[in-house]
């Protein structure tokens, strides 16, 4: 399964067969097959595997402020990020024709889970438009980042994630100027609206 997560992190599903998980684990190529069946019952095993990890990192903690329980979550995300880079990388690069079916659903799972941690944190239960798509953007910015860290490591992991935290507070100041409901949820952060900059 690491082999597997290795080279899909590095290559598109297409480009990797079965001899090269095999030859990369130092295995047969039957008993590849015999465990998974093909290469893409192995890619969406390898994938599950790595978001099942993920997904089980994010579960909340309780305790602390709403800020402090979402930089905690944050770095549990980038400790999953550094421990598994391969697993990390190979679940968010995976192609457009990827992203259907089995493996999109992976994918949106491990989103789910993250857009949960952080509702709970907020203690909201149902989102307006607005702070639901400022949530999904910035989970977005979450995923580049992690991806550009493991590339680059040209910044340290606490100030990556201080600004990812920074980031939310400030794109939480830019949705309540749209939406006085999405506004609320600031305090529930620990920082007033006046207190962005």
């Amino acid at each position: 399964m690491a082999a597997a997560l290795e080279l899909f992190s590095k290559h598109d599903a297409e480009d990797v067969s079965i001899d090269d998980v095999a030859t990369a684990a130092g295995a047969s190529r039957a008993l590849v097959y015999h465990y998974f069946g093909g290469k893409q019952e192995l890619y969406v095993a390898a994938l599950r595997s790595a978001a099942e990890e993920l997904q089980d990192r994010l579960r909340p903690v309780n305790g602390g402020t709403a800020i402090e329980g979402l930089a905690a979550g944050l770095t549990r995300y980038f400790d999953f990020v550094e421990d598994h880079a391969a697993g990390f990388a190979a679940l968010l690069r995976g192609g457009p024709a990827n992203r259907a079916g089995e493996v999109g659903e992976i994918v949106e799972g491990v989103r789910r889970r993250l857009f949960k941690m952080i509702m709970n944190q907020m203690q909201v239960s149902e989102p307006t438009p607005v702070l639901r798509t400022t949530l999904r953007s910035w989970i977005a910015s979450v995923e580049t980042a992690g991806l550009d860290w493991l590339e680059s490591r040209d910044i340290e992991r606490p100030t990556l994630e201080r600004l990812l935290v920074d980031q939310m507070v400030a794109l939480l100041g830019v949705a309540s100027r749209h939406d006085g409901l999405a506004g609320g949820s600031l305090p529930e952060l620990g920082r007033g609206p006046g207190e962005l900059g």
